[in-house]
């Protein structure tokens, strides 16, 4: 990495850096007039200590030094092009609708997954086998199972908290589930009453019995950027509990901004260390939208290679996520609005568009 020097004290905005020609040369000589070196970076994205910019059409991520935090940066790597191919794995029907307060009746569920089941996405998330107690919404689970058990085009995988979970799963006709951690301890004990490390415990028992019975089993990883309860979380703590799903047996790590306070800055470190353990065609991101970030969020992971990504219909759900839902189907069954931050724009649009 090259150690480079900006013009002002790095702060939440900084006003201008070193040339990026100069960046790449890793020229440090002749620095006492820097003015003539710096220019603006226009496309830069820059959140607390964490930034990405872009530079001769290439993205980088930066961060100030470990030593003195005031004066230099770290340049990695560029950022890779764009893949090719992007599997969207949407949860709507579970993660969207396990925030309704009113019970979805069974026939809208079925509905709903089968209209995205032939809408052509490969992978839709149907239900959970969790306690009724705790998620009310999904006590027709086996019942939504049963009903979509001839659904073709698509991969119907399910949630399973535990052993019981993914129990009945197998005994409801699921052929694939998922499991979900978090990478902050408190949220973890919040959500799930219990701590990471039991919570892994939990998931190696599920890992083990879904190889025997040839399950394939996905991952899920809860705030891992921001945690309701603890705020920052390091990108340390979301690779350790990411490489224990990967080992265990999880061949794919869905990486969720819960809370939705992610940005580039924040994503690109957190997705450096994932990456470090994990193999990168094995992540999926998963961004909330509650402050405007997710497509951004999305982008950069694209751009780092991630190939994977996580939608939910409307924009149902959240943890919170922007109030309400866009989509006819859903949103007529449901009594309300749209909330989809695209959707509210695309229908100020749509009026002056057709006009043109």
């Amino acid at each position: 990495m090259l150690k480079l020097r900006t013009l002002n004290k790095i702060s939440r905005q900084p006003q201008s850096l070193v040339s990026p020609l100069q960046m790449a040369r890793g020229n440090q000589d002749n620095m006492s007039d820097v003015s003539s070196l710096a220019r603006p970076l226009r496309e830069f994205t820059w959140t607390a200590n964490h930034g990405v910019f872009r530079a001769f059409g290439k993205y980088y991520s930066t961060w100030p030094s470990n030593n003195d935090g005031r004066s230099s940066i770290e340049l990695t790597k560029p950022f890779g092009s764009l893949p090719k191919y992007v599997k969207i794995v949407e949860v709507g029907p579970r993660d969207g609708l396990q925030n309704e307060k009113e019970i979805v009746p069974t026939t809208v569920k079925v509905e709903l997954i089968r209209l995205l089941a032939s809408s052509g996405l490969p992978v839709v998330e149907a239900t959970s086998f969790v306690s009724p107690k705790w998620v009310p919404q999904f006590g027709d689970a086996k019942d939504v199972m049963e009903a979509i058990r001839n659904v073709e085009g698509a991969r119907l995988p399910v949630l399973t908290p535990n052993l019981k979970g993914f129990e009945a799963a197998m005994a409801a006709g699921a052929r694939e589930v998922a499991v979900f951690a978090a990478a902050s301890e408190s949220f973890s004990r919040s959500n799930i009453n219990c701590s990471i490390e039991e919570s892994l415990k939990r998931y190696h028992e599920v890992a083990l019995l879904a190889e025997k019975l040839s399950i394939p089993i996905r991952g899920y990883i809860s705030c891992v950027v921001g945690c309701p309860v603890e705020g920052k979380v390091s990108p340390s703590q979301v690779a350790d509990v990411a490489k224990k799903l990967y080992d265990m047996g999880c061949y794919e790590i869905s990486l969720g901004d819960t809370i939705g306070v992610g940005t580039p800055g924040s994503v690109v470190p957190m997705l450096q260390a994932v990456m470090n353990v994990v193999p990168v065609e094995s992540l999926a991101v998963h961004f909330h939208d509650t402050y405007g970030q997710a497509l951004s969020n999305i982008l950069v992971s694209l751009q780092m290679g991630i190939a994977i990504v996580d939608s939910s219909v409307s924009g149902l759900g959240g943890c919170p996520y922007a109030k309400g839902a866009s989509g006819e189907f859903i949103c007529r069954h449901l009594g309300r609005a749209s909330g989809s931050k695209a959707a509210t724009a695309l229908s100020k649009v749509t009026p002056y568009v057709s006009k043109l």
